[in-house]
């Protein structure tokens, strides 16, 4: 029975992270039209959420954790506007870093996972349900 319990903590902890890595492309995609208000302003960086394990004591085992949420120092991209107040002496404006189809594609890898942890625990409270039948038995 720890061992099922063991999992059902893992999958719980990877729904944890997974829901917040999703919060974090979330923002990324309702910011990947910000843009500066100056030319000497930065657009908005993309953000990234790091993960890493961690044991835990009460079960004997490692879960994964968010380690922390940095942001992407890949250059800003530009677009041509010269009416823009954050245009640059060539007319030139900087634009964030956040590609629409890698926040997608990143939202669709976080989704599966959660997914697939809820799964992990759909199973594992049908195990404990038939093994309670079994033993009315």
């Amino acid at each position: 029975m720890m061992d099922m319990l063991s999992a059902m903590t893992k999958s719980v902890q990877g729904m944890r992270v997974q829901g917040e890595r999703i919060n974090v492309i979330a923002q990324n995609i309702a910011n990947a039209s910000s843009l500066p208000a100056s030319p000497e302003e930065d657009p908005y960086r993309r953000k990234v959420i790091l993960f890493e394990n961690e044991y835990n004591r009460d079960f004997g085992h490692e879960v994964v954790k968010v380690a922390g949420i940095e942001t992407d120092d890949s250059d800003f991209g530009q677009k041509f506007d010269p009416s823009h107040p954050a245009a640059n002496e060539n007319g030139y404006v900087r634009t964030t870093n956040v590609q629409a189809l890698i926040e997608l594609q990143d939202m669709k890898e976080a989704r599966r996972t959660y997914e697939a942890n809820l799964g992990m625990i759909s199973q594992m409270r049908e195990m404990y349900t038939r093994t309670i039948d079994l033993l009315r038995t």
